[in-house]
């Protein structure tokens, strides 16, 4: 079985990230994408997410009718930082004959030497690589070097195209703090929770 492994806060989800799924599905020809909401995340401050229960719950709506997207709340379960190398070891032990792809933009790929253990998550998993714009998308040869990789240690990289759609989550918070509409940003189950939860009446 081939599995995304789409990671993020999602605070909240929106077209963006579905399109990237739904793109990387088609084009990795993968069976499963399994959106992975971030607990604590190291490059932000505690107290600036809004709590996992109600980002996991938007992606669930998100998702909702689409048999090949799940969700998987495995950070909020362990303490620590929400570390990438340690998710993709999680996720191997518990299935252990799936073929993991990590969905990642490409303006990721020049901070993924300062990731915790890049080397243990390149060799969890292939690299399924979104272009972003202003951003190049970095051959295999040029990470494998960057990472200091050993010349035998395997290495994956597929870039998946996807349309350009440029919508950001603290804009859509924003928006809400603003009174404006985020309708057609967001799934519509999506937009419902947000009003009834009363999310992001002030942006952070």
């Amino acid at each position: 079985m081939r599995v995304g492994v789409f990671g993020g806060t999602f605070d909240p989800i929106h077209f963006g990230h579905l399109v990237v799924a739904e793109q990387c599905r088609e084009q990795a020809q993968l069976d499963q994408v399994l959106f992975v909401p971030t607990a604590r995340p190291p490059h932000k401050e505690e107290g600036t997410l809004t709590a996992f229960d109600r980002r996991a719950e938007m992606v669930r709506l998100a998702v909702a009718g689409n048999p090949a997207f799940q969700v998987d709340d495995l950070e909020n379960n362990r303490a620590g930082p929400s570390y990438t190398a340690d998710t993709l070891a999680e996720l191997q032990r518990r299935m252990p004959s799936a073929k993991l792809g990590l969905i990642v933009g490409s303006d990721c790929l020049p901070d993924l030497p300062g990731w915790h253990e890049p080397a243990r998550i390149v060799a969890s998993a292939g690299l399924l690589v979104v272009p972003r714009p202003g951003w190049p998308t970095w051959e295999a040869e040029q990470l494998r070097a960057a990472l200091h990789l050993a010349d035998e240690m395997p290495l994956q990289v597929q870039v998946v195209v996807v349309p350009l759609i440029e919508i950001a989550s603290r804009d859509l918070r924003r928006r809400v703090a603003d009174g404006r509409s985020i309708r057609y940003f967001v799934p519509a189950a999506v937009a419902a929770y947000i009003a009834d939860k009363k999310l992001y009446r002030e942006a952070k």
